[in-house]
């Protein structure tokens, strides 16, 4: 557990008081009962209200759509999905077998999640500054200039629907085949009244990733 902690602190800045919040936020539902799910429900909104106040500071003069928008994009699955993969969370996610044979480990959902629950771990642990710390720290990379980022696809289309007022991009899983070991996913991406694509890949990630590349191609 005490490498655990090496890890925390060194990727976050906070080293934590009770590891047992920790392991249980990289514990998935296929593993454990007792899994993230809580947790990832309380760091969602820690992460927001966090995320937020940043925004407030740092864009005085910014009208709330355009703040909105800004929060709807760093707050997304893929850009959680995307701080979790900066930090290690795939190598540490404690899954069931047919979980990580089905790719969870590189689910957007599934590391995003993780990362929002390693947020309500802090905020139990520490409190909400220590909490707000770890993400500023995270996402202090993303928030200065949305003009470039995201980068990742997922992101980069709901930021586009976002800024169209457009609904938000629906993902479908469609399609499955071939055998355990080495399965091919289908995805289906919709905006409401804009348009939809399919991808594929290995994983549900890769599939959704490829079907908001193509979306975006016909919607730019």
């Amino acid at each position: 557990m005490e490498e655990l902690a090496d890890w925390l602190e060194k990727c976050t800045g906070y080293r934590p008081a009770n590891l047992k919040l920790f392991d249980l936020a990289l514990t998935h539902s296929s593993r454990a009962e007792e899994n993230y799910e809580r947790l990832e429900f309380l760091g969602d909104r820690v992460l927001g209200v966090s995320i937020a106040a940043w925004l407030y500071e740092l864009f005085p003069d910014e009208p709330e759509g355009k703040l909105s928008r800004r929060l709807n994009v760093l707050v997304s699955r893929a850009t959680c999905a995307e701080v979790a993969r900066d930090i290690g969370v795939p190598e540490r996610m404690r899954l069931g077998k047919q979980a990580r044979e089905d790719g969870a480990q590189d689910s957007d959902n599934v590391l995003g999640d993780a990362v929002e629950a390693l947020i309500g771990a802090v905020f139990l642990d520490g409190g909400f500054e220590p909490a707000e710390d770890v993400v500023q720290r995270l996402w202090a990379v993303r928030i200065g200039d949305q003009e470039k980022a995201p980068k990742h696809p997922k992101s980069a289309l709901q930021e586009w629907a976002a800024a169209n007022d457009r609904r938000p991009p629906l993902y479908e899983l469609v399609g499955r085949s071939g055998m355990p070991h080495a399965p091919t996913f289908v995805v289906q991406v919709s905006i409401k009244n804009v348009g939809e694509a399919r991808g594929e890949g290995t994983t549900k990630q890769e599939a959704e990733t490829e079907a908001a590349k193509l979306l975006l191609k016909q919607v730019k």
